[in-house]
């Protein structure tokens, strides 16, 4: 006989207690090739033993010794040990014996002298019983402790619908053998389908919703994910009538994730489609702009001709602004640093904050406020990154908004302040930032709320009015460009969300603005298949005085290369029919080694390590990104 333990079978313990040597001797040697022994002749001395052993399964005693008889001995061992246990008696005592047998101190007892063959077949029986014993309760109790530890509710029940054993229960209810009893009152009416459906089909699911208050006085939505099966146990019982069990899982935060995933994928969606129609739409703007722009220097316009062109040039800028607004809403892309003027960006932000916060038809309505008078025509510029820069200020204002359901103001205003960051590129000043506060005067946030706002896809919006990767995404723009973000919220108060930024070293501005000088007249190849443009870039080029000629194609390009090459410069646009830009900038720059590559886009997925100038772009943009690369610096 043996029982297994992590390490393997090991042999069952059992304690021997007579006051006699020779039947302590007797009943080793009959006992000790299946068994453990713990042997004494003095009953104290095995209370101590059995003390320090509780894995003892079985005690065999005698019934008369000096000090303790063997029924009082065990009675006492029965207060802290579930050992079975054999009585040994000779003529006497037989009443004591009797009366331990029927008060269950005892299981068995053997007369002295005993049969070897019975009583190794006694001691292995009761042995066995204890062990068995001792594994059902511990599976009882890792069951009790399973139950009370789930994160859900499980009920078990015959197929007639009465609960067998369940971890919750309805306190209130009277009769708790009902197995509906143990469910939510939403859930009864499911569950008693359930239990019909699944005597024939064995399994089933259901998803369920119930509506809850909350501590708003509105409503909150909880759902619950039901789950019935049959059991195959007891064997041989028709599947009709078999016990069932059902669990209750609360799994609201996952159909709120799957739906905020699905408002991502539309995200997405969106990002895509437009990413293919920005490249097509800033062509045109391209075209528009720098024909007007080119217009403007070769032709004497008069004042109002003037006027009229400079407005439509404006308004091609302001849709090239659009459009890279839309794009970095829908598909974020690594930060591109540099000096940011804040005089200039604000300003031109406020038409589309103005517009953004506009408020649904019946909605109050919410006002945008932009301190600029305050700012100096000096105010220091911050190293950022301007498009995201503009991105994370529209997703604080339209929160803002969001956070006011009774109306009000959203303001934003820029100060500088003494700031010391953690890591900071040799462009920035050490101890100085600009902060840019956006204050709402909506319902401000909880402590709780407060610490996951910058989670992904954490909202406290109804579903479908937000996606949580709002402020996640402005959290991760500022610690992709050296920022900071800090948030103050009272409830009933408003919050505030000040943007800590790095403020630009004087001297690099400076250096900066002193570039303004022309690089040398350069060999040009503009490769570029959209006609209107590769015009404009070639007589923005020509006006520069550079020596320009231009393809539509790698393969047109490569004829040129070998009639007029090499060439210093060529600038290439991104996203072409046969070749992309990349391609035809490794070919060419196999032919010629030295050859410098600009590349143009309207919109690209791609992270290059020259990252491309954005169409449309004016002929000083096209300049200074020449300028840069002459220089050997990437264009930013």
């Amino acid at each position: 006989m043996s029982v297994w333990s992590v390490k393997g079978p090991v042999r069952p313990r059992i304690l021997l207690v007579d006051d006699e040597e020779e039947i302590l001797v007797a009943l080793e040697d009959l006992l000790e090739d299946q068994y453990e022994i713990l042997a004494t002749t003095d009953p104290l001395r095995a209370l101590e033993l059995l003390r320090a052993h509780p894995d003892v399964a079985t005690i065999i005693s005698d019934q008369r010794m000096p000090g303790l008889t063997g029924d009082q001995l065990l009675m006492r061992a029965r207060e802290f040990s579930d050992a079975r246990s054999i009585l040994l008696t000779g003529y006497a005592d037989l009443d004591a014996v009797v009366s331990a047998l029927n008060l269950g101190q005892v299981q068995a007892y053997v007369h002295k002298p005993w049969d070897s063959d019975a009583l190794r077949s006694l001691v292995g029986e009761v042995t066995q019983h204890c062990i068995a014993q001792r594994a059902l309760q511990t599976e009882q109790a890792l069951l009790r402790g399973l139950m009370d530890a789930l994160p859900m509710g499980l009920v078990f029940s015959d197929a007639q619908g009465r609960c067998i054993r369940s971890n919750v229960r309805d306190e209130a209810a009277q009769d708790l053998n009902d197995e509906l009893m143990h469910f939510p009152e939403v859930l009864r009416a499911d569950v008693q389908q359930m239990r019909d459906n699944v005597r024939s089909t064995g399994q089933e699911e259901r998803l369920v919703a119930e509506v809850l208050p909350d501590h708003d006085g509105g409503t909150v939505q909880r759902w619950h994910e039901l789950s019935r099966l049959s059991l195959a146990w007891p064997q041989g019982v028709p599947t009709e009538d078999r016990w069932q069990v059902s669990m209750d899982r609360d799994v609201t935060q996952r159909v709120l994730m799957e739906s905020r995933l699905r408002q991502a994928d539309k995200l997405q969606s969106l990002g895509t489609l437009a990413g293919g129609i920005a490249h097509d739409f800033n062509n045109l703007l391209a075209a528009i702009s720098g024909s007007l722009e080119l217009l403007e220097d070769m032709v004497d316009l008069d004042e109002t001709s003037s006027a009229l062109v400079k407005n439509a040039m404006e308004s091609a800028q302001r849709g090239a602004v659009l459009t890279r607004r839309l794009l970095q809403f829908g598909r974020p892309r690594e930060a591109r640093l540099a000096p940011v003027a804040l005089q200039d960006l604000l300003p031109g932000l406020e038409a589309l904050l103005v517009q953004s916060l506009k408020r649904r038809s019946g909605e109050r309505s919410v006002a945008c406020k932009l301190s600029l008078e305050d700012m100096p025509a000096d105010f220091p510029a911050v190293w950022s990154d301007q498009d995201q820069l503009e991105m994370a200020l529209l997703n604080l204002c339209v929160n803002a908004r969001d956070a006011m359901t009774q109306g009000g103001t959203v303001s934003v205003s820029a100060r500088v302040v003494g700031q010391k960051f953690k890591t900071l590129p040799p462009e920035c000043c050490l101890d100085r930032a600009v902060a840019i506060d956006v204050v709402d005067e909506g319902e401000g946030m909880s402590p709780e709320v407060m610490k996951r706002i910058f989670d992904p896809f954490f909202t406290t919006k109804d579903v479908g009015r937000g996606t949580g990767l709002g402020l996640s995404s402005v959290y991760g723009f500022l610690s992709r460009s050296y920022g900071e973000i800090v948030v103050d919220s009272t409830p009933g108060k408003g919050t505030c969300m000040t943007l800590l930024l790095p403020v630009v070293r004087s001297d690099v501005v400076a250096d900066r603005v002193a570039d303004d000088e022309k690089p040398h007249s350069l060999k040009v190849l503009v490769v570029d298949d959209e006609a209107p443009v590769r015009m404009v870039t070639e007589g923005f080029l020509r006006h520069d005085g550079h020596n320009v000629a231009a393809a539509s194609s790698l393969a047109e390009a490569l004829t040129l290369t070998d009639e007029h090459g090499p060439f210093d410069l060529a600038v290439i646009d991104m996203r072409m029919p046969d070749h992309d830009g990349p391609t035809c900038a490794a070919i060419l720059m196999d032919k010629m080694p030295e050859l410098k590559v600009l590349f143009i886009s309207g919109h690209t997925d791609a992270q290059s390590e020259n990252a491309p100038l954005p169409k449309p772009f004016t002929q000083k943009g096209l300049q200074d990104a020449i300028w840069r690369l002459m220089q050997g610096a990437n264009i930013t």
